[in-house]
Order: structure tokens, then sequence, then C-alpha cells
């Protein structure tokens, strides 16, 4: 009998919850995996929203990871000069087959010097710093590179998840969780890319979002120096 798949997602403070819970639900659907979710210590961490989280594994007590994988949110530019979260994601991706993130948890992957070389997908604003960490920006859904298989920004958690189910066990695996979920997007507005939402839109979020963006350009140049 074959060892269980040990998939495990990060928690931390202030993360996408929709990162996260998206991909979650696909892999919790896989025949035969134990899902982890992951954090310091086994305590309720505040997610972005209302939501609040319960790891269910420590970085001290968390086993071998297959399949590693990080979802974003504003939390992530904490993460990405967090030294404990990037040691415990090189210590993991040293034996795991896949490693992955969602949204901008790429960052932290590239923080902790896991994407040098490789083409990676992050949400929209976040595409100009992963130059930084010498990864390759890839303007995808999903960004499929050798083991490292990256989604864009947070509805993209579930068709990264579906693709790395695919990978990892089968196609009609995949295929058979796409139709358990229903997932058949027809969104009511094409307005979720930068390249077709209306340009007073596009113009109105990158306002709404320019102190956020600056303390990102702060996290990110800091954690590339010292990688540097």
């Amino acid at each position: 009998m074959s060892a269980p798949l040990q998939i495990g997602l990060l928690v931390f403070p202030r993360v996408t919850q929709l990162d996260l819970t998206g991909p979650l639900q696909v892999f919790s659907i896989v025949p035969g995996a134990s899902v982890h979710l992951i954090w310091k210590r086994i305590e309720p961490v505040a997610s972005d929203s209302v939501l609040t989280l319960t790891p269910t594994t420590t970085f001290a007590d968390c086993p071998q990871l297959d399949v590693i994988c990080v979802p974003g949110g504003a939390g992530a530019d904490d993460m990405i000069n967090d030294e404990e979260m990037l040691q415990f994601l090189r210590s993991q991706a040293a034996g795991a087959k896949y490693i992955t993130s969602v949204c901008t948890g790429s960052l932290v992957l590239g923080a902790a010097g896991l994407l040098k070389g490789y083409c990676a997908a992050t949400h929209w604003t976040a595409m100009e710093f992963l130059g930084l960490y010498g990864a390759i920006p890839t303007k995808t859904r999903v960004c499929v590179d050798r083991n490292r298989v990256t989604g864009g920004g947070v509805t993209a958690g579930i068709d990264f998840a579906l693709t790395l189910v695919s990978i990892l066990i089968d196609r009609p695996t995949a295929q058979s969780i796409q139709l358990r979920l229903e997932y058949n997007p027809a969104p009511p507005f094409d307005s979720g890319s930068p390249d077709t939402a209306p340009p007073e839109i596009l113009a109105r979020l990158k306002e709404r979002s320019a102190p956020a963006q600056a303390r990102r350009r702060t996290a990110n140049l800091r954690a590339a120096e010292r990688l540097a």
C-alpha cells in the first residue's frame, strides 16, 4: 500500500483566504491525500477577511511534504522577510516533489531562493517583483516549469490546483473533481484582468492600492538585497 500523498498549504496572518481555500477544496478531494495547514504555532490565524483559519500542524511537526503551497495576500509582504518561514520553505523544498504557490505566494518562494531560473506566475500587481529573485515573470493563469507550479491571482488557485492534480494523479481525476465542484466559471463582467477591465476601473484600483503597492515594493527590495 502506497504512502498517502502529503500536501501542505501555508497559513499566515493576513493571508488571502481564497488563495488558500480554493486549492484546499480541490486537494481535499484527492483520493488518498493527507492535507495540512501549516503555521509556526497551532493557534487561530486571522485572514484578510472575517474568516479565521486554524493550522493543523506546525513548522516543527510538519511531515516531509510531497507538495508545498504558499498562498498570497497582504501578509505575504511580511513573509518575504520572515526568516523562520523562509527557512521552513527551503527545508521542505529539498525533499518535496512540487514547490508551488498561488498569487503573491510566488514572491515568498522567490525570497526563499526557490524560483531562480524558473518561470513563475503571480498576481498582476506583483509581476514586476518576480525578476528581483531571478524568476522569469510569466503572464498566465497557471505556470508549470519543471516542478515549480505557480498560479496567478486569487481565483487562479482553483485552476492551479486542478492542473497540479492532473500532474500528480491523472487528468480524469482532476476532471472529476472539477465536475464535483461544478467549476464552470462564467463571470458577470469582463473586468477580471487589467487587459480587459475598463480603464477607469483599472485606474481606480491602482489609486486605491498605491499605499499597499509601495509597502510591497519596499519589502521586496529588502528581501532581494538580502539574497544578493
